[in-house]
């Protein structure tokens, strides 16, 4: 494949969007390249994979505050990011909102899965939130990052249905089956529309 789209993946957890994505690359049906993986949790499942990919990975760490990176520790994750070609920021359960070091480098494109039907249920453990006010259908959404959280322009959305039984496990299980399959594709779409 000719000029795969470089993306620098983001993630706080243990990296199975970053795992679906490297599968659908290494499959021949996506054509684009993780060239780093960074994390602000140093033992992330996501940097095992990143390694068992044999894809450069990095920890930086976090710094004082809960919910963002430092500025200037978000100032070193710009520079890596673009000295590794970085085209397209993923955050694949990155846990940290994004602020202007990063906002401003890569400007629309910076794009975020999200455990809930946008607008619907921003910020943390959605899927519960989506139970709990007794939704029939929950699902995944992936959108470009703005300054707010998970307020950015949604690019595509997957919907899961709500089951009579489901705990937050099961449905949070089935939720990111369907972020597995909507984040690949909505990279592929980008990168084909280049």
């Amino acid at each position: 494949m000719k000029n795969p789209l470089v993306l620098g993946v983001l993630g706080s957890g243990k990296g199975s969007n970053f795992r679906a994505i490297m599968e659908r690359i290494r499959a021949g049906r996506l054509n684009a390249q993780v060239s780093l993986v960074i994390s602000d949790v140093p033992e992330a499942g996501i940097l095992a994979a990143a390694h068992e990919f044999r894809v450069p990975a990095l920890y930086v760490p976090p710094g004082r505050f809960r919910t963002k990176l430092e500025p200037e520790i978000e100032a070193v994750v710009v520079q890596r990011l673009q000295g590794a070609g970085v085209e397209l920021v993923v955050l694949a359960g990155f846990m940290r909102l994004v602020k202007a070091p990063l906002l401003r480098a890569f400007p629309r494109r910076i794009i975020n899965v999200h455990p809930s039907l946008l607008p619907k249920y921003p910020g943390l453990e959605a899927w519960k939130q989506a139970l709990a006010a007794g939704e029939t259908l929950a699902g995944c959404t992936v959108h470009y990052v703005d300054e707010g959280m998970d307020t950015g322009e949604i690019i595509a959305q997957r919907q899961v249905p709500v089951l009579p039984g489901d705990t937050p496990g099961s449905l949070h299980a089935r939720i990111q089956a369907a972020e597995h399959g909507l984040l690949p594709d909505v990279i592929a779409g980008l990168a084909a529309e280049r």
